[in-house]
């Protein structure tokens, strides 16, 4: 399993903290200059196959969801606390956690991050449900 990591400018500081807590592989950005959060998103949810997953980063978190999950079989979920990227992993399969720099602080990010690594798809009614999504 190949972990990846991507963000705009305003998740750049967050990116670069996350790396030296994790083994992940960044596909950028680089640097703080100003940049679109769509093409990070489109870099990360075309790198993900079979058990990969993904952390994307924007200021927010929104606009990294939506451009993530444009993509299929891409299941992004934002998440601010511990619990939520539990049950992304536990309910809901998610491959990418979607963190907003501005809306957690680096202690926070890096818990989530744990805890999206750590947890299972419990399969079950939730496969049901996901194959419901799926269009």
């Amino acid at each position: 399993m190949s972990i990846f990591i991507a963000s705009d400018h305003a998740g750049f500081e967050l990116k670069e903290y996350l790396q030296t807590q994790f083994n992940l592989l960044n596909l950028g950005t680089h640097n703080e200059e100003s940049c679109d959060y769509p093409v990070f998103a489109k870099k990360l949810a075309i790198r993900l196959k079979n058990d990969d997953k993904g952390i994307l980063i924007c200021g927010t978190g929104i606009g990294m969801s939506i451009a993530a999950n444009r993509f299929k079989n891409i299941r992004a979920a934002l998440c601010f606390n511990e619990e939520m990227a539990k049950l992304a992993r536990q309910h809901n399969d998610a491959n990418i956690l979607v963190l907003g720099a501005r809306i957690i602080s680096p202690e926070t990010a890096k818990t989530c991050v744990e805890k999206f690594l750590s947890t299972d798809f419990e399969g079950g009614r939730h496969q049901r449900r996901l194959e419901l999504i799926d269009i």
